[in-house]
């Protein structure tokens, strides 16, 4: 069978929802192989049908563990569930430090259930473009819900209301991180707020905090639920859910969720973009030796960082 014939299999398997050929297409699109992008192309057309929902917070509230209780009521509910995990690259083999089977690892084993951890590869955000695409691999394989969980370590966060239905802001009682994301405008970014671990004595103080910050913003349309969880002891998880299927009926009825998919598909685009027109900046100026004489310049105080990129970029358009 040639090369061809075993690719269009595979995109034939993927939309099946063959576990092994979706893993596979990820990992075209992670090594950038020219296949990869082809078969996203191909299974795009057959994407859009999945729940998106996007949980972010940082390192240590609880995501994962949160991610697992709800897989579990969805599985229980007969939804097949994705699980994609933007993880710190390793600053070594640009890999994801933390694997697949260390988390989820009740649902490794399950069919309905499709978990892979991915590295950001320093991407602004945390979601790199091969993770934007992995995203609609899964979606194109039919499952039912799509949980994105970013690496959670800072306002650059933020990005992940671009490539999600719903977005879950998850937060930990007597965390400064926490209460420095309140502070960093994070807030003005989930469509739901989770506190975690709520049996701690300074959550109800947190859920005034919260609180207290939303009565700043707009009252008016979808205004973010609070929700108090337990994910080890799967309490407060069903709300949780109940939250999240309220405020996908709320888009619906207003018109909103097209709206917000057509905002985030042209985020995705320009961040494809972006990230190749840098890619190829920075390949044609490693063989340039103009560009170390600019650099020489700048570093003799000769001339500003922003003159020199002006210079560059006017170079290059006279090429």
């Amino acid at each position: 069978m040639g090369v061809a014939a075993k690719d269009e299999r595979l995109a034939e398997r993927l939309l099946a929802g063959d576990r092994r050929a979706l893993a596979r297409a990820i990992s075209l699109v992670e090594d950038d192989d020219p296949r990869g992008w082809a078969l996203v192309s191909e299974v795009y057309p057959h994407t859009g049908r999945a729940r998106m929902v996007g949980l972010t917070g940082a390192p240590g509230a609880g995501k994962s563990t949160l991610i697992s209780a709800i897989t579990r009521i969805e599985r229980e509910r007969d939804q097949t569930v994705g699980v994609l995990s933007i993880d710190p690259s390793s600053p070594f083999t640009h890999g994801a430090l933390l694997g697949d089977r260390i988390r989820l690892t009740e649902h490794f084993l399950d069919p309905g259930v499709f978990i892979r951890s991915m590295a950001n590869r320093g991407a602004l955000g945390g979601l790199s473009e091969a993770s934007l695409q992995a995203a609609l691999l899964i979606d194109a394989s039919g499952r039912d819900l799509v949980l994105l969980e970013t690496v959670g370590v800072g306002q650059a966060e933020v990005d992940i209301i671009d490539h999600a239905d719903t977005v879950v802001l998850v937060l930990m009682p007597g965390s400064g991180d926490s209460i420095q994301a309140l502070k960093a405008g994070v807030m003005e970014i989930p469509d739901v707020i989770v506190i975690n671990k709520c049996d701690h004595p300074m959550t109800d103080t947190m859920v005034r905090e919260v609180r207290s910050v939303l009565s700043l913003g707009p009252m008016d349309g979808w205004v973010p639920p609070i929700i108090k969880t337990e994910a080890l002891r799967g309490e407060g998880v069903e709300e949780l859910l109940d939250s999240l299927s309220e405020h996908r009926a709320f888009m619906e009825a207003d018109g909103t969720l097209a709206q917000r998919r057509r905002h985030n598909l042209r985020s995705e685009i320009l961040s494809i973009a972006t990230g190749r027109l840098r890619r190829d900046l920075e390949s044609a100026i490693a063989s340039d030796p103009g560009f170390e004489q600019l650099l020489n310049r700048v570093a003799a105080r000769e001339l500003d960082p922003a003159a020199a990129a002006v210079e560059i970029l006017a170079s290059r358009n006279d090429a």
